[in-house]
């Protein structure tokens, strides 16, 4: 197969399949997901993206209906069928299928929805050009829900300006972006917005710590402003696509440059974690 969908037990390809009308999922965006990648039919950081799936579906009182063990078995069973092993891996729990009320649904489980899909991850040693937006999104950023119109506005912002990603900000302080996380090298050490509820602390951000550590480089979780973003000497995003890049340019004017050393190491640390895990 060239790409894989599953929706309930349902198999095939991502043209093909079909979802209920009345999925919760449809009307109000009820529900949550998680992605990763796969290299060689191996998929990277399985077990973490795992435990944030079923936390996240915990937070907003879904009652899964497969356990963790019989997901990730199925996961790497589709992931087999693919002709190719570098994959997008994408997976979704909805609360059910209920006529529209806003109220759950009694005794509902959760509706789970696969896709697959040929992919690699970007280039790390690329460089990324960014701009800045208010962050109008809801206070359950830490819960990695359906609800994502937020971040679909803040990225067709960035197609329409030319840029690579959008880095959000609540007032003065910087929270994320639009699909990543965002860290700021500054005297040494690596500052981090706090993983509250704010932000949705990401497998790529929990790989960069633990980098940062490996290297004795000091981690800061606080709270920053544009200002220390703008003068910080290396910006740095992380997701599940994009493990370690460095932003050289924000709203139009350059920014970065003064620890490229410190980056390259980082960079070199988090890719080779991704190639020794999917070998």
């Amino acid at each position: 197969m060239k790409t894989l969908g599953y929706y309930n037990g349902s198999v095939g390809e991502l043209e093909e399949m079909q979802i209920p009308m009345l999925d919760r999922a449809c009307y109000f965006g009820d529900g949550v997901y998680d992605v990763t990648y796969s290299r060689n039919y191996h998929i990277y950081a399985l077990e973490e993206h795992i435990d944030r799936f079923f936390t996240s579906a915990e937070q907003l009182k879904i009652v899964p209906s497969i356990s963790k063990q019989e997901l990730r078995d199925l996961l790497n069973t589709l992931c087999s069928r693919l002709d190719c092993g570098n994959q997008w891996v994408y997976f979704q729990f909805s609360r059910g299928t209920a006529p529209r009320s806003h109220a759950f649904p009694n005794g509902a489980t959760a509706n789970l929805l696969i896709m697959l899909k040929p992919a690699e991850i970007r280039d790390t040693y690329a460089t990324m050009r960014c701009i800045t937006l208010d962050d109008t999104r809801f206070y359950h950023c830490n819960i990695k829900t359906l609800n994502l119109i937020p971040n679909v506005l803040a990225t067709q912002a960035t197609v329409e300006a030319g840029v690579d990603e959008a880095i959000l900000h609540r007032g003065e302080f910087v929270t994320e972006c639009a699909h990543s996380n965002i860290s700021i090298l500054s005297n040494g050490a690596l500052i981090t917005h706090p993983a509250d509820h704010l932000i949705l602390a990401g497998t790529g951000r929990a790989h960069l710590l633990n980098a940062c550590q490996k290297r004795n480089i000091p981690i800061i979780e606080r709270r920053y402003t544009l200002t220390e973003l703008l003068n910080a000497d290396e910006i740095l995003i992380t997701s599940a696509s994009a493990l370690c890049m460095r932003v050289v340019e924000v709203d139009g004017k350059p920014v970065g440059g003064k620890d490229m050393q410190t980056v390259k190491c980082l960079q070199d640390d988090l890719l080779q974690d991704f190639l020794s895990k999917t070998e």
